[in-house]
């Protein structure tokens, strides 16, 4: 049995690895073969930011698992359930805060200036390099605001 859940980690790690992060580059399957509004514009300013890391529960899962079994073999009889509940909360939290830190992405603040007059901001996944006084377009759809060049 703790075989069994000490091969679930990575597993599990492996998934909160590959999940995705918005970008600019990136359409989710609702988001294809969709009208977008276009609109032209010139890059003010810059900013680079954190995008906070996702908080799927897999993270906590994992190491609630992998805490409770490793808890399990501390002492005996009714210490031993003791041990396995408080590593595995433990376990909980210390996975949830890797999932946080293994999915967080860097990002660009950009504020543009629309030909039509308009100043707006967008903050997207760091892809590309963008400069003030780049002119780019901007896709909106839905909520979802996108610039590329």
């Amino acid at each position: 049995m703790k075989l069994k859940a000490l091969l679930i980690v990575p597993l599990c790690l492996l998934v909160v690895a590959c999940s995705t992060n918005p970008s600019a580059k990136t359409y989710t399957r609702d988001q294809a073969l969709t009208v977008q509004q276009v609109q032209f514009g010139t890059i003010m300013a810059v900013q680079p930011v954190q995008i906070e890391g996702t908080q799927s529960g897999v993270g906590a899962a994992a190491g609630t698992v992998v805490g409770g079994v490793a808890g399990s073999g501390i002492g005996d009889g009714r210490g031993s359930t003791i041990a396995a509940v408080v590593v595995g909360v433990a376990g909980g939290l210390l996975g949830n805060k890797i999932e946080q830190e293994t999915t967080k992405k860097d990002g660009l603040e950009m504020t543009v200036q629309l030909d039509n007059g308009n100043v707006i901001s967008v903050v997207q996944q760091a892809e590309g390099v963008f400069r003030v006084g780049d002119r780019v377009r901007l896709l909106t759809s839905d909520g979802t605001a996108r610039i590329s060049h």
